[in-house]
């Protein structure tokens, strides 16, 4: 297996990074694109591999969507080639067959789709048979799965003969990445209404217009705690809204306690040092995305911190609660369950000379953990899987002047 290996750095100068675009916003307004025939003009799209999947499949319209490891790819087309009235196979690698999908299926079937299981029940791989027609005008979706599901069946809403009403049950997770699907769908001429639990979208079509992609905040999130894990230093991330539709900008206020002062200027934010005010806990629910990134940054400085709000992590690319517990205990740092589904850092007490960690097919693992270059010597296994949402982060990192040296490294 391939490795990287980081060497130690603990000062950066003012450097400016360009960001890639974010994934999220690009992989919704391609499925919006496409029930609107292409009419519209796409600009800034993401880079990722899971947004360059989607154009593919949707470019060249093959009998078999394989989405490889690509979670709101599989999805977002799922829904969109069921109510197009397509014949699909959906599939993807054998990870992506683990994660489930029943909850958007039963969805779809309610709605009037044709979807079968061609293997285990509840799990992709998918046969979608087409629409005969319109069944139901209301479903209701789990909140606290994924949000990915409601997104999807959100975005098909309006091109329903009768629209659709969605009933949200239970606690909703992720809820930001909910508002910033609705909100893209308004900027496309779509009017919604979203009472207590309930969204209401009645048949309309979508506006064709322009759109311009903003930069990914997932992304930006590593470069805002490897500054907090620094002695000194200062970053411009290029391309940020300070009013984003992204949930992921809240790394914005969690690093605020952990060291890092935000201020936003024409053409992005410049992220400055400052005294770590502590974090003490941080509910998650609305960015699970950010729980690695946060996770190993109190780690380093010696944060002890509670978490709630993790539970979709275990159906992620892979499950990364295992995964973190595993990699933070390479330098002496704990995540421990405690009751009620709360999470505890321990920080780690001592640090290793060199830190070998694994990223379990997993993009965020790798970028999370590069902050510990600060503190010692680090190896990255399999590093090209930060292509998934990131293909430049390695590039990025030889700009601001980490040193990056390819190895060959069998797996611990």
């Amino acid at each position: 297996m391939s490795a990287l290996k980081l060497l130690q750095k603990e000062r950066f100068d003012a450097l400016s990074i360009p960001l890639p675009s974010s994934k999220s916003e690009s992989n919704r307004v391609l499925i919006i694109d496409a029930l609107t025939a292409g009419e519209n003009e796409l600009s800034n799209l993401a880079e990722a591999r899971d947004t360059q999947t989607m154009i593919r499949l949707l470019r060249k319209d093959p009998p078999v969507y394989d989405v490889l490891d690509a979670g709101t790819t599989m999805r977002f087309l799922t829904a969109f080639a069921a109510i197009t009235g397509r014949q699909k196979v959906m599939t993807g690698t054998d990870r992506m067959c683990q994660r489930p999908i029943g909850i958007l299926v039963d969805a779809l079937r309610t709605v009037g789709a044709e979807v079968h299981y061609l293997g285990a029940e509840g799990y992709p791989p998918l046969a979608i048979n087409g629409f005969p027609g319109q069944t139901a005008t209301t479903v209701k979706i789990r909140g606290d799965v994924s949000s990915q599901y409601i997104s999807a069946m959100l975005m098909i809403a309006p091109v329903l003969p009768k629209g659709l009403e969605i009933e949200l049950e239970g606690k909703v997770g992720s809820r930001t990445y909910i508002e910033m699907t609705l909100e893209l769908m308004k900027e496309f001429g779509i009017e919604y209404s979203w009472i207590e639990n309930r969204i209401q979208i009645n048949p309309q079509s979508y506006r064709p217009t322009s759109f311009a992609v903003e930069s990914d905040w997932s992304g930006a999130s590593y470069w805002f705690s490897l500054l907090a894990c620094a002695e000194e230093g200062s970053f411009f991330l290029e391309g940020l809204k300070e009013n984003s539709l992204q949930g992921d900008s809240k790394i914005v206020e969690i690093m605020d306690y952990l060291g890092v002062k935000s201020k936003f200027e024409k053409g992005g934010v410049l992220l400055q040092k400052q005294e770590v005010k502590g974090l003490e806990s941080w509910d998650f629910t609305h960015c699970p995305d950010l729980a690695q990134t946060v996770a190993v940054t109190c780690a380093i400085l010696g944060q002890n911190a509670k978490f709630t709000g993790l539970e979709s992590l275990r159906i992620k690319e892979t499950d990364r609660i295992y995964a973190l517990q595993q990699e933070l205990a390479k330098f002496n740092a704990q995540l421990i369950e405690r009751e009620n589904e709360v999470f505890e850092v321990i920080p780690s007490a001592t640090m290793p000379h060199e830190v070998k960690i694994q990223t379990y097919d997993d993009h965020r693992m790798a970028m999370a953990f590069m902050p510990l270059l600060t503190k010692t010597h680090l190896l990255i296994e399999d590093p090209d899987v930060v292509n998934k949402s990131y293909p430049s982060f390695w590039d990025h990192c030889e700009k601001i002047g980490i040193t990056l040296e390819r190895t060959d490294h069998a797996s611990s």
